[in-house]
């Protein structure tokens, strides 16, 4: 198995979503595509999935087997896949303009399956829309925009997602039933909030998980789900 290593800091962001740039496709060689000789570890579990995500919790950068990865939401969702020998930018896009998550949105269409829940399970993905104005044109018209990976749904449906959104990665809460509620009276927190606010934003912006929520996908575990 692979294993990350946390490399030094990085100057603190603001919150501002996941503001993954524009990604070149990967090109790999021949010897990339297939290697001769080198051991294939067999689809990884949901656990060893959340596990190494849990272990980047507080990270300000990483880097994944030698490979240098983006301190974004998409770049620190890949490195924990490509842990296990998975690698979500894997494949086209079909969009040359593709952020980071729109390509791990087009592998899942490949090689995995999308849900609505209400029921989520460790080392799902989660996407969210309009996390932040992408395409710079001051409309809520930004899909997929975000993501994390779950590490468990409380009793009271929130789930908990580990994700990089304003200077470490951290664990975020969204709950699906109370999507326009931050927390409680007595302080328990049902969905964190996800986009920053700016005086320009249309009276129709959403700021909190359940409210920026677009689906789950599942990467690992899918074939027999669908036996």
């Amino acid at each position: 198995m692979r294993f990350i290593f946390i490399m030094a800091t990085i100057a603190m962001v603001t919150l501002a979503g996941c503001a993954t740039s524009p990604v070149e496709s990967p090109r790999r060689s021949a010897t990339d595509a297939r290697p001769c000789c080198q051991t294939v570890e067999r689809e990884p579990s949901r656990t060893a999935i959340v596990r190494t995500a849990a272990r980047l919790v507080g990270a300000k950068t990483i880097k994944s087997n030698g490979r240098r990865i983006a301190y974004d939401c998409a770049g620190v969702t890949r490195s924990v896949f490509l842990a296990h020998g998975i690698d979500l930018y894997d494949g086209e896009a079909g969009d040359s303009e593709a952020n980071g998550v729109r390509i791990i949105h087009a592998h899942i269409q490949r090689q995995g399956t999308f849900h609505r829940g209400p029921v989520a399970r460790p080392g799902d993905l989660v996407f969210f829309n309009n996390t932040w104005d992408y395409n710079g044109d001051g409309k809520v018209n930004d899909p997929l925009t975000h993501v994390g990976i779950v590490e468990r749904q409380e009793p009271n449906g929130t789930v908990i997602f580990i994700s990089r959104v304003a200077g470490s990665i951290e664990r975020y809460h969204m709950n699906l039933g109370l999507p326009h509620v931050h927390k409680s009276v007595d302080g328990r927190i049902f969905n964190d909030y996800l986009r920053r606010r700016d005086i320009n934003d249309p009276t129709d912006t959403n700021y909190l998980t359940g409210e920026l929520f677009a689906e789950f996908a599942t990467r690992v575990g899918h074939h027999q789900e669908l036996k």
